[in-house]
């Protein structure tokens, strides 16, 4: 147990610690106050416990600025704090010693407040209130007439009034009611000689009211809210403003709406009728919306309401779920005229058609599905004359053409299912590739199957023969074309209503026409009658669909592959404009990516040389498209350098190419290298079959100096980078190791440990595995009789273990043991001590 000197002592030394975790004081404390001498200790050296407390009071503030401390932890340091200088008071402490306790009490029982802990704060507001009352007796007692004391009494109401305010939040908190208005009522009473306070206590009573209407306490939130309107009303010039005041009233109307809306009908009416006269704003238009409907009101009372922000701007989804409350309480009438409104208010919006989709939405669940088709059909003439809907609108939309049509399908009518499937069909264009058009076209056969119009699908088949024996046959250029494209929109129907076992065979013949389209277009240079306008369209038109087969084909790596190089060769017919020229850059850069990433799977040597000597093959071609597309524009943030260099040096590495070391020489020179390309080059080098540790060993170095030279290292990446570089030095198990090898990890370890030491965000996992490495390195040298290179390395890894946090530990006992019998090993070999004989 501390004595008063050892509670001096101890609250001196609180200020050197690093954080709460550290001290016990809060517990000695706690235990010393239940002795029975601790007041006569205490007070028999007032005077230095009083300045360390002090001390604590003024270091918990400073600490907790700089986050040092929580809030739990400032409320336990104010509470030791302030109870130490409440029994250090003497019998009539001077007035700047009562003004210290009055404002220690008050922030500590407002700490224990904020921090739910009421219980513990009653006490101190109490000790303030009363150290209140013996600065009001001192200060009327050395005063000099009325004027005096009016001038005390206003200093000391200012104090009353917090500490006041603090109780009434106090009892809130413990859930007395009755104490609380009390309180509330003191303070009210105190504003004609503080009006400055008017704002502070409209705002707690709204406060007040949040809690409690969070505890579904509606009657004494609306008493909280209530007051905290008249409050603001009470005085203009401090008040909290009319968007305070409307947001007050918005809550109170909706605590009489949930409380009992029959019951407090007109009550929540007038509520939110003053809070949009004070400020309009959406939730409380929607809110009075909302009680209306509630109430039973006629149309023309909720016209009324919604006719009041018609002219105030309001955003569309404000519009919308408006319309949404109106039509999902039955108010058709209403809801429709409303949204023809906002059509009209945001007809230059692109976002209109959320306006039309919930328009058609509504028109379905009210049975009214002929004018649900009307506003589809539209939309349909619009998507094709300029007017599209925006992608996320266009996808609502299918959601809700198709769910229609599940419905008649549920139903057995499946005529109109099949009418409904194909005002979604008409959204998509010939060639256009979507995931969910194989789901629409496997809807739209079972439809037919339950029809028996069998033929459909038969029909498909002998078209698509006669037209591949038509793409075989036809001299015409323009006729062949326009036979493939029709083969192509006919396959892909097809393939895409088609399960994956089926579908290999039907992509080949993809590949088989977009490549017969290819070999054409190349024929077609000699005919007059195929102009190179026809001829740029065509090609257009093959290249679309080739890229897009790719991107849709993306788990088929091959198939991608092929695709992407077909688009490639077909855009070759198209004029080189910007737009092309990217496009040829990422079909080869794709092609080459696809043939990189076979290779690494391929086990077969020859077949993985054959696609590594592809993807160079793909690359050279690119970097030629590149420097021209670099000539068009601004392509600063392009990655396209960036992955033709690794893809580069990834095929080089692996094919063992001698002009490896010269690629490399310009990579070097350049200034503005990234980290993680370095970082990407160090790992293919050595990524199987290839192994480059020079080329590894210097791309490392480099992303190490770049890691160096950052304002704030990123020291997550700093120990990635250095453990790769150490691996790759310091090789695992061997002991008989070069001089110079040892000398360039020990630099490496050294750089590890001044970053180590300059952050706390080095992960601890690898200072860890710093640690033994550098250990067992010593341990090595040890085993082979090298004792001074033993005794550094060892001591490398004893330094890196001051650095671990909750590992240290483990590891601390039998590293300090072993080091001992380093030194002395090493003592020995130098001849400081002699060996004892056993």
């Amino acid at each position: 147990m501390l004595l008063a000197e050892e509670m001096q002592c101890r609250l001196f030394c609180v200020p050197v610690f690093r954080s709460l975790s550290q001290i016990s004081l809060w517990d000695d404390v706690t235990v010393l106050w239940k002795t029975p001498t601790f007041d006569s200790n205490i007070k028999g050296s007032s005077t230095n416990v009083e300045e360390s407390a002090i001390n604590l009071w003024n270091w918990a503030v400073t600490k907790h600025t700089g986050s040092v401390v929580n809030d739990e932890q400032r409320a336990k340091l104010r509470f030791v704090a302030c109870r130490l200088v409440c029994l250090c008071e003497g019998s009539d402490p001077p007035e700047g010693t009562i003004r210290r306790q009055i404002l220690m009490c008050m922030k500590t029982g407002k700490g224990w407040i904020d921090i739910g802990k009421a219980d513990l704060a009653d006490g101190f507001l109490e000790i303030a209130m009363s150290s209140i009352e013996k600065l009001y007796a001192k200060l009327l007692k050395g005063s000099d007439g009325e004027t005096d004391i009016h001038v005390h009494k206003a200093d000391v109401e200012k104090n009353l009034f917090k500490v006041v305010s603090y109780q009434a939040e106090s009892a809130v908190a413990k859930g007395d009611f009755q104490k609380a208005v009390m309180c509330v009522q003191r303070c009210k009473d105190m504003l004609m000689k503080l009006p400055k306070e008017t704002c502070y206590l409209s705002i707690l009573c709204y406060n007040f009211g949040v809690e409690t209407y969070e505890w579904k306490r509606y009657e004494q939130s609306s008493f909280w809210l209530s007051q905290s309107y008249d409050i603001g009303k009470m005085d203009m010039k401090y008040s909290v403003g009319k968007e305070m005041q409307a947001k007050v009233l918005r809550l109170l109307a909706t605590a009489y709406f949930e409380w009992d809306c029959n019951l407090y009908l007109e009550k929540a009416l007038k509520a939110i009728s003053l809070a949009n006269q004070e400020n309009l704003h959406p939730a409380g238009c929607f809110l009075k919306i909302k009680i209306l409907l509630k109430s039973g009101a006629s149309d023309e009372d909720i016209n009324s309401a919604v006719a009041e922000f018609l002219h105030h701007e309001m955003s569309l989804d404000f519009c919308l779920n408006t319309a949404k409350l109106l039509l999902e309480h039955g108010r058709e009438s209403v809801g429709f005229d409303f949204l023809k409104s906002v059509a009209e208010r945001f007809e230059s919006s692109p976002d209109l058609g959320k306006i039309t989709l919930l328009h058609i939405e509504f028109l379905l669940q009210n049975k009214r599905e002929l004018l649900a088709k009307q506003k589809v059909e539209e939309i349909i003439i619009g998507h094709y004359t300029g007017k599209q809907l925006l992608p996320e609108a266009l996808n609502q939309l299918h959601i809700i053409l198709w769910d229609r049509a599940a419905k008649h399908y549920e139903a057995k009518s499946y005529s109109e299912a099949l009418h409904w499937y194909n005002y979604s069909v008409s959204f998509y264009t010939p060639g256009q590739i979507d995931q969910n058009l194989a789901k629409l076209q496997r809807n739209m056969a079972s439809c037919y199957l339950h029809l028996k119009q069998i033929d459909k699908n038969e029909q498909q088949v002998v078209a698509i023969k006669a037209l591949e024996y038509l793409s075989e046959h036809l001299q015409d250029c323009q006729q062949l074309f326009a036979a493939l494209k029709c083969l192509v929109r006919l396959k892909l129907s097809k393939v895409m209503a088609e399960n994956e076992e089926k579908r290999d065979e039907d992509v080949d013949s993809m590949l088989t026409y977009l490549a017969l389209a290819h070999k054409r277009l190349a024929g077609s240079l000699t005919e007059e009658k195929f102009t190179g306008d026809m001829r740029i369209l065509d090609a257009h038109w093959f290249r679309k669909v080739a890229w897009n087969l790719a991107v849709q084909f993306r788990d088929y790596p091959e198939k991608m592959r092929d695709f992407f190089l077909l688009s490639f060769k077909l855009s070759q017919f198209c004029p080189s404009d910007k737009a092309v020229l990217i496009a040829q850059k990422t079909c080869l850069l794709m092609a080459a990516a696809v043939d990189l990433e076979m290779g690494r799977q391929e086990v077969t040597p020859s077949k993985q040389t054959e696609l590594l000597t592809q993807a160079l093959q793909h690359l050279q071609v690119c970097k030629e498209i590149w420097k021209v597309l670099k000539l068009t524009g601004d392509f600063a943030k392009d990655p396209t350098e960036t992955l033709l260099l690794l893809y580069e040096f990834e095929a080089r590495s692996k094919l063992n190419d001698p002009t490896l070391h010269d690629l490399m020489e310009s990579v070097w020179e350049q200034p503005q290298i990234e980290v993680k390309t370095l970082e990407i080059i160090a790992s293919l080098a050595m990524e199987s079959p290839a192994r480059y540790p020079v080329l590894c060993k210097k791309a490392l170095k480099g992303a190490l100096n770049l890691h160096r030279k950052q304002t704030v290292i990123d020291a997550e990446k700093f120990s990635k980078c250095l453990h790769s570089l150490i691996n790759l030095s310091l090789p695992t198990g061997l002991t008989d190791l070069d001089a110079c090898v040892l000398q360039e990890a020990w630099d490496y370890f050294e750089d590890a440990l001044s970053v180590v030491s300059s952050t706390d965000a080095y992960p601890e996992m690898e200072i860890l595995w710093l640690m033994t490495r550098a250990w067992n390195t010593g341990i090595f040298q040890y085993t082979v009789g090298k004792y001074k290179e033993a005794e550094q390395w060892c001591g490398l890894g004893m330094r890196f273990l001051n650095h671990l946090g909750s590992l240290k530990k483990s590891y601390e006992g039998h590293m300090i043991g072993l080091y001992s019998e380093v030194l002395d090993k090493l003592d020995r070999a130098k001849g400081f001590l002699p060996n004892v004989e056993e």
